[in-house]
């Protein structure tokens, strides 16, 4: 098979034995951390994508991409006559014809305490009409009971099962909800809203929306806040993609815009305000996205000293074969062709540092738990806890490109180097 003399010569480096000890000992130690920092880089970085999806389905699963409320406080809309109720009814319409929306359910929510026999804990008492809720990530953790039991069973409640253990209730128990903004007067004074409700079902997710939502039929929310027909006055917006609920609230801000100049008062979207996850959200994700970030910066610094070391070897490699150098140019051989024999033998090292590092980072990742269950190491602390781990190819290309791109660089200044060899000089005392 034909070869270029310079990339022949240069795989005949790579494969023979240095007199030098110390030589190969840095050539193999130079594979070896591009090995381990290419495999620790896909495994870890398969670890925090797990972990970012798994928060973006236990999480953006439950809280609303985008939230859709101030609706209108009077009880008919003065330009179409319609009532509050079949107002948000046609903007339910409307934005399901917008792209990116998958599902939108109508809702109230409010502050409110739960009391038990035995505790007593503040929460966010959501009012829900079940029949729109069945594709929520609700109903698909329920542990015990259902949500339709809410429509079914007047002055019912679901809660997570984290809220359930801590003010030890069960299915079938009655808690009181007491709402702390709310208040009556009565003979003895005026005193919080308050009503008893019975537990019809339990969920767990697993996140913190476990210990602080509760859940009811808007018709019961409604009467508990005193308000009028079912009291809905929000919407929430569930989308194919979270992460596309900014680009969702402009294009209905700039159809609300053209509505209002258009003085188009009658158009559901006329004067409502809108709000995204990142506004309550936010924060979280951008912790982990800075957390993942610095990840790859760190274990990126185990290829980096491992290119160095390819200099090292490739410099001490240049020195040793310096008489060889001289005679290869006196023999017509090209500073160019000289650049490229010491390029090839180094990216030998990172090519065989940069595949074996691939194929073991993507079994690790693969079998990451398998693997942690064998050797019984539980990084949780307790139960049987599996890591969430998400396997993208983008991400395994980019390492290793990069890790290819990093060993060509280390190889440039040692061939650099090797091609400013002047034969004279070297062959002076041969």
């Amino acid at each position: 098979m034909f070869q270029p003399i310079s990339i022949f010569i240069g795989l005949r480096y790579s494969r023979s034995k240095s007199p030098t000890g110390f030589v190969s000992f840095i050539t193999f130690f130079s594979t070896v951390g591009i090995l381990l920092g290419v495999a620790s880089l896909i495994t870890v970085v398969s670890v925090m994508n797990g972990f970012e999806g798994e928060q973006k389905r236990r999480i953006l699963g439950i809280i609303p991409h985008v939230i859709v409320s101030d609706f209108p406080d009077k009880e008919a809309d003065k330009g179409t006559g319609a009532t509050q109720n079949s107002y948000w009814q046609s903007l339910r319409k409307e934005l399901l014809t917008q792209p990116h929306v998958l599902q939108v359910t109508p809702f109230l929510e409010s502050e409110a305490l739960i009391q038990s026999t035995t505790g007593l804990q503040g929460v966010l008492l959501q009012g829900i009409m079940p029949k729109f809720e069945r594709q929520n990530i609700i109903s698909s953790h329920m542990v015990a009971g259902s949500l339709a039991n809410l429509s079914s069973q007047s002055y019912s409640l679901v809660l997570g099962q984290s809220l359930a253990n801590k003010l030890q209730v069960n299915l079938g128990d009655e808690v009181r909800l007491v709402l702390p903004n709310k208040s009556i007067f009565t003979p003895m004074g005026r005193i919080p809203v308050q009503r008893v409700f019975t537990v019809a079902g339990i969920f767990h997710i697993g996140s913190q929306v476990d210990d602080a939502m509760v859940y009811v039929d808007s018709r019961y929310g409604a009467k508990l806040l005193r308000r009028t027909g079912d009291g809905i006055d929000k919407l929430r917006l569930y989308l194919d993609d979270a992460f596309n609920a900014q680009q969702v609230v402009t294009a209905l801000e700039s159809k609300q815009q053209s509505a209002q100049l258009r003085k188009q008062t009658g158009n559901p979207l006329h004067s409502v305000s809108f709000s995204t996850w990142n506004e309550s959200q936010g924060a979280l994700f951008s912790a982990v996205k800075m957390e993942k970030n610095m990840m790859w910066l760190m274990l990126s610094l185990i290829v980096v000293v491992a290119t160095f070391n390819i200099v090292s070897a490739l410099v001490m490699v240049v020195v040793d074969k310096q008489a060889e150098i001289g005679i290869l140019q006196t023999l017509g051989l090209a500073r160019t062709d000289v650049i490229k024999i010491f390029i090839t033998q180094g990216m030998v090292n990172g090519l065989w540092g940069v595949s074996l590092g691939g194929v073991i980072g993507v079994i690790l990742a693969l079998n990451l738990n398998d693997i942690m269950l064998v050797i019984g190491v539980n990084l949780f602390g307790f139960g049987v806890q599996s890591l969430p781990i998400k396997l993208e190819f983008f991400d395994v290309l980019t390492i290793i490109l990069s890790a290819l791109v990093m060993s060509f660089l280390a190889t440039l200044y040692p061939a650099y180097q090797a091609s400013t060899t002047q034969p004279a000089q070297v062959l002076r005392n041969e």
